[in-house]
């Protein structure tokens, strides 16, 4: 039974790794692009002169670079992640094959030890030896069935080998595969330290010019635009998966060879499993602690430049911890970078309800990622304006104002 299971699990293994391949191949394919276009930044941030590199322009380069390599970062703490898995699930592995080569041995020496005792009985003996017709039949029975045994068990010990070498050497490359990746991650992440530190110094200087505030106004009024392109988008392809599911419900159900024409958009949008969104109107964790609202939903007009701006959302100063923390049960369906808001995280709640987290400096989650309230998902950056979390909720196609929703202070 054991070596039938062990035989199910190599096997299932074998399909899981193949099936792999071409989600692999995928997924380097877009490490490749993102490698790339950040090649392609740096470049052309490298031809600009000393001065040139001290403005907005420069600041957005800097800041698109970051989101590039913190969304590698996050691609490479994934993979990292389930190698552990397959590691953790090889290893138990070996251990059941090396526990059945152990029962083997065991029973095989209980044999030897026996024989040495008593001597071995030949089929002759024991037709010699029997009382009756009866015993004499049933002794050579008995006898034919554990030499059948012995014979099994030596072919299941080889079998069980052979397996067992197999195991090992899958090990060694899924350890060595981890060390790779390990290592990449940890010189990403250095890569990452670095653009933050040009950001920053790059930052101090801009906050002294008026006119990068206006320019960065002008980004984010171009951005709001986009994030509401992102919400139809998403709902959109969150309506044609309801389809899809039915389409093929329908066809098993009628037994029919209805053709169903699958979205390339392959995340699951799903929020069946979650908990009610609704239900925390007023109740709301925060997405920072110790967060502060600076700016407020709705049509907002600054003095200084004569400018009126509309905002879908909040802008939350982080006054200690920067981390930044999902408000309810949801999917990731959207990573992206925009300018004036830099980062953007858009997730997908139970009820068609969206929120969108503007402004990080890190990011710790992928596209189809499901996490639970108060799970992080990256950290606030640095703005023009200080340590600024822009968060927005949707109710469908329409924003809603977040203080309404967040927990009063």
């Amino acid at each position: 039974m054991v070596n039938r299971f062990l035989n199910i699990t190599l096997i299932l293994f074998a399909i899981f790794l193949f099936a792999q391949d071409s989600s692999i191949e995928k997924k380097k394919k877009e490490l490749e692009k993102i490698k790339a276009e950040l090649q392609q930044l740096q470049s052309e941030l490298d031809a600009k002169s000393r001065k040139e590199k001290l403005t907005y322009e420069s600041y957005k380069n800097l800041n698109r670079q970051s989101h590039l390599i913190s969304r590698l970062i996050s691609s490479l703490q994934k993979d990292e992640t389930e190698k552990e898995l397959q590691i953790e699930k090889i290893r138990k592995e070996i251990s059941l094959i090396e526990t059945e080569i152990n029962d083997i041995k065991n029973n095989y020496t209980k044999y030897v030890v026996s024989v040495y005792k008593y001597g071995k009985t030949s089929k002759l003996e024991a037709l010699i030896d029997a009382k009756n017709f009866n015993q004499a039949i049933l002794r050579v029975k008995y006898l034919r069935e554990f030499s059948n045994r012995r014979k099994s068990d030596i072919e299941r010990l080889l079998e069980n080998k052979t397996k067992l070498a197999e195991a090992n050497k899958i090990l060694l490359k899924e350890l060595e595969e981890k060390r790779i990746l390990k290592e990449s991650k940890e010189k990403e992440i250095s890569e990452l330290n670095k653009r933050l530190k040009e950001e920053k110094k790059v930052l101090a200087l801009l906050r002294k010019d008026k006119s990068n505030i206006s320019k960065k106004l002008n980004d984010k009024r171009k951005s709001e635009a986009q994030i509401k392109n992102l919400i139809d988008k998403l709902i959109e392809e969150a309506e044609r998966k309801k389809e899809v599911a039915v389409k093929k419900e329908n066809k098993v159900s009628e037994n029919k060879n209805v053709p169903v024409n699958e979205n390339d958009y392959d995340i699951d949008l799903s929020t069946k499993y979650f908990a009610s969104f609704s239900d925390l109107k007023g109740n709301m964790i925060w997405p920072v602690n110790r967060g502060k609202i600076v700016t407020q939903f709705g049509e907002q007009r600054n003095r200084k430049l004569n400018t009126v701006t509309v905002s879908y959302g909040t802008d939350i100063l982080a006054r200690g911890e920067l981390s930044v923390k999902i408000v309810a049960d949801g999917v990731v369906s959207a990573v992206e970078w925009l300018p004036g808001y830099g980062t953007v995280i858009i997730v997908s709640h139970k009820g068609g309800f969206k929120t969108v987290y503007g402004h990080l400096a890190e990011v710790y989650v992928s596209e189809g990622d499901k996490l639970k309230t108060g799970a992080l998902i990256g950290k606030v950056g640095e703005t023009l304006e200080g340590n600024i979390l822009h968060f927005q909720i949707w109710n469908g196609r329409q924003s809603v104002n977040p203080e309404n929703w967040l927990k009063k202070l």
